[in-house]
């Protein structure tokens, strides 16, 4: 049997997907969590097989908690989960060592393929991954230079960063710090500029090489 930690602050997705594993024969949720700050619990005492991972949950996203597990070789292969296709966000999951990465719309073969094949040791990617962003994570390079080694980012800054690498839009961002879009923009051209780069994706990775989040 594969334990899996399904962990996403919607229960009712929660629900949905623990009851579509249990019609499988060889899959059940074992432990539920509805944040990232619980689901790190759950792993330091729970034996698991697989993560699934919700993107954007409170506390800690599901990037926070692969940057948690990072350098731990005992941590469960994680498949980040999220509603969005987001190059930035599936890039940002390959650097931190996410074995998969499925949109929430994928039916319950899919699902418990990708669970089978991570838990087998191998990775499973959702085809709207393009091949352009799989084919050159290794090879991003800074577009502009870095206006000095790493110019300090402001704590808000960071902020913004760690949410663009949930995905979230810059309207999104806006609405969660109680800021207008427009403040946003002017955020992310600034971290744009210290982090050398011209696009989020690019900024997500670098970001996370530097150890910013």
């Amino acid at each position: 049997m594969i334990h899996v930690l399904l962990a996403d602050d919607q229960t009712l997705v929660r629900q949905g997907i623990k009851s579509l594993l249990a019609l499988t024969p060889d899959i059940r949720v074992a432990a539920e969590a509805s944040d990232g700050e619980e689901a790190l619990a759950i792993v330091a005492t729970t034996a698991l097989d697989v993560l699934l991972l919700d993107v954007r949950m409170p506390r800690k996203t599901g990037l926070d908690v692969l940057t948690a597990l990072r350098g731990n070789n005992k941590a469960p292969p994680a498949i980040l989960l999220t509603t969005f296709d987001d190059d930035a966000v599936a890039a940002a999951g390959i650097r931190l060592g996410a074995r998969g990465f499925l949109l929430k719309d994928i039916g319950l073969e899919q699902l418990a393929e990708a669970i089978r094949a991570v838990h087998a040791g191998g990775t499973l990617w959702n085809p709207a991954i393009t091949e352009k962003v799989l084919r050159g994570l290794d090879r991003l390079k800074l577009d502009v230079p870095v206006i000095e080694p790493m110019a300090a980012l402001t704590a808000r800054e960071v902020e913004v960063l760690r949410l663009m690498a949930s995905g979230a839009s810059n309207r999104e961002i806006a609405e969660m710090l109680g800021t207008a879009e427009g403040t946003v923009k002017n955020h992310a051209s600034s971290i744009f500029s210290k982090l050398g780069v011209r696009d989020r994706t690019k900024a997500v990775l670098r970001a996370i090489e530097l150890g910013c989040i």
